[in-house]
């Protein structure tokens, strides 16, 4: 039950963002578990200026224009292994399939409790019954 947020240059091509798109779906399914077509994302394009970071780096990593944000909100309960593990997959894949600078994928995950997610019907799916 992830919800994806990617925010990328309006100037990468389409293909990068269809690749950025497969890479941490594939990741949150051999990585996190996450269960098939469990697939919730929205792509949003920035201007140059609309993404803004540290122009002198942060924690001994610069970053470059091409930096892509990647927010995900998922469930808690997952190790920090299983994390570290996502963090690693989801910056290699799309490194190698896009040529991204590993040091330009930015993650954030926000981990919430089963019941704060309504997938239609205005339910609550996973609630207590």
């Amino acid at each position: 039950m992830p919800f994806v947020r990617i925010d990328i240059s309006q100037a990468a091509p389409a293909d990068t963002v269809h690749a950025v798109s497969d890479v941490v779906y594939d990741a949150m399914i051999s990585v996190a578990n996450v269960p098939k077509d469990d697939r919730y994302q929205v792509v949003t394009r920035h201007s140059a200026e609309e993404l803004v970071y540290p122009a002198d780096g942060y924690l001994g990593i610069t970053y470059t224009p091409g930096i892509v944000f990647i927010q995900v909100t998922w469930n808690k309960g997952r190790t920090i292994e299983v994390k570290k593990a996502f963090y690693q997959a989801v910056a290699e894949g799309i490194h190698a399939k896009t040529g991204i600078r590993k040091q330009d994928v930015f993650i954030s995950l926000v981990e919430v409790d089963k019941e704060n997610w309504s997938f239609g019907n205005g339910e609550m799916q996973y609630g207590p019954k």
